[in-house]
């Protein structure tokens, strides 16, 4: 099989913007096989488990800010992580209002 290929995340610049139904928050606890605790924006904690295109192109970290999508049952539980932003991309959001925390 060999090893995987970890795709470098250089080329990611596009900002996405919360959606209805999404929601920004905070990485706060890293659980193994991709599910971690995020404390989100509108004062939930989730277990979130990363979606499947980002397992091995995307890397979290603890206090990285990402796009949760809740899921349509469990909703203050559980939820999907859709994206995480870089720094520069952080400040855009505050100089817009979408980030709070």
């Amino acid at each position: 099989m060999g090893k995987r290929k970890v795709i470098s995340e250089v080329g990611i610049d596009e900002l996405h913007l919360p959606q209805e139904n999404e929601v920004l928050g905070i990485s706060e606890k890293l659980l193994g096989y991709d599910r971690i605790m995020v404390r989100c924006q509108d004062g939930a904690t989730r277990l979130c488990r990363i979606r499947g295109n980002m397992k091995r192109k995307v890397w979290i970290r603890i206090n990285d800010i990402v796009l949760v999508s809740p899921w349509d049952f469990q909703t203050d539980k559980r939820g999907d992580i859709i994206w995480r932003y870089k720094n520069n991309q952080v400040d855009m959001l505050r100089s817009k209002g979408y980030l709070k925390i």
